[in-house]
């Protein structure tokens, strides 16, 4: 289902989601799991929002599978404007596949989304099932030791312009972590359209590395390698900005992942022999 971009008619999540790809350029982390897609034959993109990254890869070359799964309708449906992949409603949890993928992501942060451990390991066991023998999940949290959710409170409005070429703002305002780790943040978005801000909620869960390889081993998963940027820098648990992690379900030989020499970039080893020399 695709919704349509018509701000009046809209409430502030759906809006929040309509307008993810045109405040979020393609970044570093992108091209990190483009370039882990790139080196899988059949890939599942957990929370794959508006499907960027697969978009992303299909016109790079890639031949394989190509599987999206997320479940908000508004961030799904501009991904099924393309037909780059298989484009799946519904939360990780509820992913019913069975040794059907080579690779797993989940990227931008959308791990803290799971708000509390049974959903969690809900969703992780879902994607384990559906990793093949020497398969692999990838994906990033932030870090709770660095206090991200402290630079978060707009001390200014920022000003954009959106998809209609009209003026418009937004604010947020960051809470501190409750006992579950979990940091409320609300953004606020003005514009002529709306006679007062236009409000978009959210939780996001920020779990300390240790608990998180609780969780990890409660959905059958192992700790393959973990770093703490997008070029492969070691993770330090008291100064990383990112927990990146990359598991394998117990009793299967991942393929293998590490931190190349010299400029610190991530170098990916896979048996598939197509993968395009560029990429997008």
């Amino acid at each position: 289902m695709t919704i349509a971009y018509d701000p009046p008619a809209l409430d502030g999540e759906t809006l929040d989601a309509l307008l993810y790809d045109h405040l979020n350029e393609w970044g570093q982390s992108d091209q990190f799991y483009l370039d882990l897609v790139m080196a899988a034959e059949r890939v599942l993109d957990v929370g794959c929002g508006t499907g960027t990254i697969l978009r992303r890869a299909r016109a790079g070359g890639h031949a394989g599978r190509r599987v999206g799964i997320d479940p908000d309708p508004a961030m799904l449906g501009q991904a099924q404007e393309s037909d780059a992949a298989e484009w799946v409603l519904a939360p990780a949890s509820a992913a019913a596949w069975d040794a059907e993928f080579d690779l797993a992501i989940m990227s931008g942060n959308a791990f803290q989304c799971l708000l509390d451990d049974a959903d969690t390991v809900a969703s992780l066991t879902a994607v384990r099932r559906a990793l093949t023998d020497g398969g692999r999940f990838v994906f990033d949290t932030r870090n709770p030791a660095a206090k991200a959710w402290r630079t978060w409170t707009s001390a200014e409005p920022y000003r954009f312009t959106d998809p209609l070429g009209e003026p418009m703002s937004v604010v947020q305002e960051a809470g501190e972590p409750d006992g579950e780790g979990v940091v409320r943040l609300d953004a606020y978005f003005s514009a002529s359209y709306w006679d007062e801000p236009l409000r978009a909620s959210c939780g996001l869960r920020f779990t300390a590395p240790d608990h998180l390889d609780r969780l990890l081993e409660a959905a059958g998963l192992a700790v393959e390698a973990r770093f703490g940027t997008f070029t492969g820098a070691a993770f330090d648990p008291d100064s990383s900005g990112s927990i990146i992690t990359v598991a394998t379900p117990f009793g299967r030989k991942g393929l293998r992942l590490r931190a190349g020499a010299g400029d610190g970039a991530l170098e990916v080893r896979s048996s598939r022999s197509n993968r395009p020399t560029d990429t997008p």
